[in-house]
């Protein structure tokens, strides 16, 4: 079937919730903050966990909610990791918005419109620490005519001081049942069709991820017309095919050297993402039957290493073949030699 027609939207804009309480699957949160908004009366906020679960999308259903469409942009300060946070922004962009009064608060077209703004600072933990203790003083000081609410993956990367001030909220990665009631309703607003093995397959290369799955989807749909597969998610997901990871590990357990090696070539040479290798392998090991705990944390320990050492640059085939070595030597319990640096 030809490809439909691509929309100029994005799937991931257009279905994201408008409202805090149309968020899936975070309901200790919804209820909260359904229970804040009717006060209008909102603290410091700390959203944390997973990407894809709902935390930006809440930050901005609850500004829109109190201020709407049209006191929106005078009220509400959006940053994210692709604006410059450093210590500079925050003395002085962040700084000079926040510090401006706002009228008292009254109600515009429905809205509540409280006598304070918002400053959203998504991905928060990407910010340097100088920038995060420079924000203390900023949010002692404003405090009256600012809230701020923070968005992060990672709640051990925001320095105490800060979380200390805020109320925290933890998003729980999504169930495959959510999710697969999501992408259900998209596919029925789109006119796409899928089947339970596609359904199932995008749940699980999303991870938990709403926005992934949703970004897979579409890109399918464009790709592949309103029928979509199992083979067709794979194929725009960048997910390495299970018989390629089996192959491999298949290789490590015979104790061939020579072997391993023609594998992890072949993977390198399609042109596979080492990182994604590592991160399905990992799957694959702990989830056999046949491996013993401590062979398992031999490997694991050895996948992690890998990992640290491509993010800092080093050479794909090199870490590759130094995990395929030492998941052969942990499976056939070969002495610990060998290391390719």
């Amino acid at each position: 079937m030809a490809p439909i027609v691509p929309s100029s939207q994005p799937w991931v804009e257009k279905y994201r919730p408008k409202q805090v309480k149309d968020v899936a699957h975070q309901d200790e949160v919804v209820r909260v903050l359904t229970n804040t908004l009717e006060t209008a009366n909102c603290p410091h906020m700390l959203f944390y966990g997973p990407p894809g679960t709902g935390k930006t999308t809440t930050a901005l259903a609850i500004a829109l909610q109190l201020y709407g469409p049209e006191m929106y942009k005078s009220r509400v300060l959006e940053l994210n990791a692709s604006d410059d946070r450093g210590i500079n922004v925050v003395r002085t962009k962040i700084k000079d918005f926040a510090a401006v009064a706002v009228g008292s608060g009254s109600r515009q077209g429905g809205y509540p419109c409280p006598p304070y703004k918002i400053i959203i600072l998504d991905e928060a933990d990407s910010m340097t620490e100088d920038a995060q203790n420079a924000l203390r003083r900023t949010m002692e000081t404003y405090s009256k005519v600012t809230r701020f609410f923070f968005i992060c993956n990672y709640i051990s990367r925001i320095i105490e001081p800060l979380a200390s001030r805020c109320a925290k909220f933890r998003f729980k990665p999504l169930s495959e049942e959510i999710m697969s009631n999501r992408i259900l309703h998209i596919c029925k607003e789109e006119g796409l069709t899928l089947d339970s093995e596609a359904l199932s397959t995008l749940s699980s290369i999303s991870q938990g991820d709403l926005r992934r799955a949703i970004t897979y989807l579409q890109s399918a749909a464009r790709l592949f017309g309103s029928t979509i597969s199992s083979g067709d998610l794979i194929s725009v997901s960048g997910v390495i095919p299970q018989d390629v990871v089996q192959s491999l590990f298949m290789a490590c357990k015979s104790g061939d050297f020579d072997v391993a090696d023609k594998e992890v070539s072949n993977i390198i040479a399609e042109g596979y993402p080492v990182s994604q290798m590592l991160c399905q392998l990992l799957e694959l090991i702990v989830n056999a039957d046949d491996i013993s705990d401590e062979q398992k944390a031999r490997i694991c320990k050895k996948l992690g290493e890998a990992d640290k050492c491509l993010i800092d640059g080093a050479d794909e085939y090199l870490q590759l073949m130094d995990v395929a070595s030492h998941t052969m030597r942990a499976l056939c319990n070969m002495p610990e030699e060998l290391r390719f640096d």
